[in-house]
């Protein structure tokens, strides 16, 4: 038997889609109440984590059009040292001059790549700064004081972005780890550029404003996705399995680290949020949640692909999760009154 040309000019879409709405209708109405409170807990959370980083985003973004407008790659190498240790430590200090959370640092680092930033640094420069920047800095002192859980997230955060970065500076060439960008030619620091008349201020201005909306709908997919399997996560998987193991010096660790995955939290609240869980978790927890959590996250993962080649978005992730991981356990047998 045939089927009808009109049936035929009907997608498959809505042939699955009728199919859904008929399996669903059979759905108790108990199932109907339970499913519209988890969609609104989704949508409350999603919207939190979006509204959260939307604006750190947008910030990086500008940042970003301003080194692509104001800074020349002479200006860069003068600014970064071009040996491997000393251009990774100036990397993971920059998020003093850029303050910008995990969401914004991505794109500002990606064109600071374009103008000729060491891969070294920049890798440092990209896990360092959303916890190296003043507003993250206040935000941990104004949570836990100013002591001793204040200096080793610096200093852990530092460190690991600084071994990261020594890692990546075996690369040849950025060509090795980035993913090439339109337009870009990701010359070495020490090739010199030709000076040109610089075109007027307004048009420059105007040129930061394009750059920067391009790159946020670019990025912003990639946070709405992560914001997305960040809040399904929390909706769907009781946080009390990750509760209940709080207090093991390894397991805790281990629980508090994907927590901070799964909640893909801002790093300017983050330790509001750490603060809640004192006297759940053990102290090294707590500190690894603080110092993983901005730099490895769902929707920073999901950025982090945009600018980074398969191997070594794997060494960004991997190598600060064991470093945390063990600094983490370190403190729970070290200093388990923290």
């Amino acid at each position: 038997m045939q089927t009808s040309p009109a049936i035929r000019r009907i997608p498959r879409q809505w042939f699955f889609l009728l199919a859904l709405l008929i399996i669903l209708a059979t759905f108790p109405p108990e199932i109907w109440f339970l499913l519209a409170g988890r969609l609104t807990d989704f949508a409350a959370i999603f919207l939190g984590i979006f509204i959260e980083a939307a604006p750190f985003l947008l910030f990086g973004t500008l940042g970003s059009g301003l080194v692509e407008v104001f800074f020349s790659k002479d200006l860069l190498a003068r600014l970064v040292p071009k040996r491997a240790l000393p251009g990774s430590l100036v990397g993971s200090l920059m998020g003093l001059v850029f303050p910008v959370c995990e969401c914004g640092v991505v794109p500002l680092t990606r064109r600071m790549f374009r103008k000729g930033l060491p891969l070294s640094a920049g890798v440092s420069f990209l896990l360092a700064a959303p916890v190296l920047n003043p507003i993250v800095l206040f935000a941990t002192a104004s949570a836990f004081g100013f002591g001793l859980m204040l200096v080793l997230r610096v200093a852990l955060s530092m460190g690991i972005a600084v071994s990261t970065g020594m890692v990546f500076s075996t690369a040849k060439s950025p060509l090795e780890a980035l993913k090439p960008i339109p337009g870009a030619t990701f010359l070495p620091v020490e090739i010199p550029t030709v000076e040109t008349t610089a075109p007027p201020l307004a048009d420059r201005w105007r040129q930061v404003l394009t750059i920067a909306l391009d790159e946020f709908f670019e990025m912003g997919r990639y946070l709405v996705i992560g914001a997305s399997l960040a809040a399904a996560m929390q909706t769907f998987i009781p946080q009390t399995l990750l509760v209940a193991i709080g207090q093991g010096p390894v397991v805790s660790v281990l629980a508090m680290m994907a927590l901070a995955v799964l909640l893909s939290i801002c790093s300017t609240v983050d330790a509001f949020v750490a603060l809640g869980f004192i006297g759940i978790f053990s102290p090294g927890a707590i500190l690894a949640f603080l110092v993983f959590g901005p730099m490895v996250d769902i929707k920073s993962v999901l950025m982090y692909a945009r600018v980074f080649q398969l191997r070594p978005l794997i060494y960004l992730i991997l190598i600060p999760f064991l470093l945390s991981l063990l600094a983490g356990i370190i403190v729970n047998y070290t200093l388990p009154g923290l």
